[in-house]
């Protein structure tokens, strides 16, 4: 269904002023939601109108956030007293773990305990 200009605006103006969602919008007047949404822009592009979030900051929750891992130095000292055989297990672990902190996130203990870092996280 074509609506007007003006009708456009009227949609866009009770959106933007939260008198409906762009769902019910758009179940109500039969278009699609990001049709409704459109319309909102129209209006409030037209009445040079800032979003309709603007000003709102978003609260993040402190659990939420990523922790930095820290790498750790090798001992060096524990090293030189090791078998072959402990060298290359040390080796693969060391490995193992480089890939996982590529990957943003590190196992501590037994594998039960994982902490992501902030630098990979989107």
């Amino acid at each position: 269904m074509k609506y007007t200009l003006k009708q456009r605006l009227d949609i866009g103006r009770r959106i933007y002023e939260g008198e409906l969602t762009r769902f019910q919008a758009a179940e109500e007047y039969g278009i699609n939601d990001n049709t409704a949404r459109n319309y909102m822009w129209l209006y409030r592009d037209t009445n040079h109108l800032p979003p309709k979030n603007a000003g709102r900051k978003r609260i993040t929750d402190a659990s939420k956030t990523p922790q930095t891992i820290e790498a750790k130095q090798p001992d060096f000292e524990s090293y030189e007293s090791m078998t072959k055989e402990e060298l290359i297990q040390a080796l693969i672990q060391a490995r193992i773990t480089e890939a996982r902190l590529k990957k943003g996130y590190e196992v501590k203990g037994d594998g039960s305990v994982i902490h992501y870092s902030s630098k990979n996280i989107k």
